[in-house]
């Protein structure tokens, strides 16, 4: 039984799927009772069914069937009849109704389906193309289709999905297309090709780009799946595509195409900031970090907002600026006495000569925690030339170029302007 596994759960979604399922597994309206016990008898059935107790709701459903006249109890007695494996009885039971016709599409398919089980296929096979041939509905070229599959008729099997296709352009036909094409001829590119024409006239649906998803992703193709997941996007904003989105664009190494995702769909403006950074971006990265701080309150964004406004500006005299910066800043070490904004702040204040001494106090702070830092030392050294102290900072800064990160070209920049300090020179307030 399990050889045909594939081919009895495709059945079964024919069954509950297709519109003459409506009749199948009609909606029991109890309520509209033709004889007095009805309700009750159909209460009892449902009940079996949940218990799976499948004879005995087979058989209430077909006491309610000759009670009351109505079909939708037939097929619900058949469908339980399928579940309890009486397939004979089931082809027994839609000969006697039929007489030989084929005018009740349901009868026919429940008929097919238990010839299927019986592993009858040649039977099945010729009641399904005469079915198709009659109904012409898109649910029974998928069954011929699938019993061609299992006979390994691939190119016959392909033939009756393109003749639905081309009725109404269904996706569902073309995707299980899609299947035979890619799996069982081995026509990958023709199977992709299709996918991506229907894709660009119709639209890209969930169940296409799924498919096309797996293509590509068997096939390792990055520039594909990249595509199909942005048109998946479009339709299906969730969290998780987005990630295969930016995961992709971070293997490609696109930053410039993640940021423009990201700046459109607005999914991650944490990781918007970072790549901002990444690629030293700080004109927009400075107001990601305040918009950042604003929404989550995390005092970090705050403080990285106020280094790149510095970093970003074109005239670092700018008072405007400057004062937008140092006011970032002292609200940041109020909270976070973090050595990085410490020693931000205390340059910028000894740089532009703003308040040396209390500069100087803020990178001494730094200090006591990270002594060896190069780059606060530098800093400290920066403040003792602004102080006109040449001496002590000509020490500190030899020091710090034979240093790790001592060939920093800002710290290379002070080792040279230090050592032309002249000691005489009139110290700053």
């Amino acid at each position: 039984m399990l050889k045909y596994l594939r081919l009895l759960i495709f059945l079964l979604t024919v069954f509950l799927l297709s519109g003459c399922v409506t009749n199948s597994s009609p909606k029991l309206e109890i309520n509209k009772k033709t004889f007095a016990q009805e309700d009750i008898y159909i209460l009892t059935a449902l009940r079996m069914e949940q218990l799976e107790l499948y004879s005995r709701a087979s058989k209430l459903f077909e006491t309610l069937y000759e009670k009351s006249d109505k079909k939708e109890y037939l097929y619900r007695s058949l469908k339980n009849d399928l579940s309890a494996n009486k397939n004979e009885k089931v082809i027994q039971r839609v000969d006697e109704e039929l007489n030989e016709s084929i005018d009740d599409y349901a009868l026919v398919r429940f008929k097919i389906f238990a010839l299927i089980k019986l592993d009858r296929f040649e039977e099945s096979k010729n009641l399904a193309v005469n079915l198709v041939e009659s109904s012409k509905e898109i649910e029974d070229y998928l069954l011929v289709s699938e019993i061609y599959v299992k006979e390994k008729q691939f190119d016959t099997a392909l033939k009756y999905l393109e003749s639905a296709y081309v009725k109404d352009y269904n996706e569902k036909i073309l995707d299980k297309m899609s299947i035979v094409l890619y799996v069982n001829l081995g026509r990958k590119k023709e199977a992709i090709a299709q996918l991506e024409s229907h894709s660009r006239i119709q639209g890209c649906s969930k169940l296409i780009c799924a498919r096309l998803i797996g293509f590509y992703s068997n096939d390792n193709n990055i520039d594909g799946l990249l595509s199909t997941y942005l048109r998946l996007y479009e339709i299906n904003s969730n969290k998780e595509i987005a990630k295969k989105i930016v995961q992709i664009y971070g293997y490609k190494k696109d930053y410039l195409g993640l940021i423009s995702f990201l700046e459109k769909s607005k999914n991650n403006d944490e990781l918007l900031f970072q790549v901002y950074i990444q690629i030293k971006d700080y004109k927009k990265a400075y107001p990601l970090g305040e918009k950042l701080y604003k929404q989550n309150g995390d005092i970090h964004f705050l403080g990285q907002s106020a280094i790149f406004e510095y970093e970003s500006a074109k005239n670092k005299n700018n008072k405007k600026m400057l004062d937008s910066v140092i006011e970032k800043l002292n609200n940041v070490i109020d909270i976070s006495r973090d050595t990085i904004y410490l020693n931000y702040l205390g340059y910028i204040l000894i740089d532009h000569e703003i308040n040396i001494n209390k500069g100087m106090k803020y990178i001494r702070e730094t200090l006591k925690i990270e002594p060896n830092s190069s780059y606060y030392l530098d800093s400290l050294a920066w403040g003792y030339y602004k102080l006109g102290n040449c001496k002590r900072a000509k020490k500190i800064i030899n020091k710090v170029a034979k240093m790790k990160g001592g060939d920093n070209p800002e710290i290379v920049k002070h080792v040279k302007i230090i050592n032309k300090c002249k000691s005489n020179k009139k110290a700053k307030k």
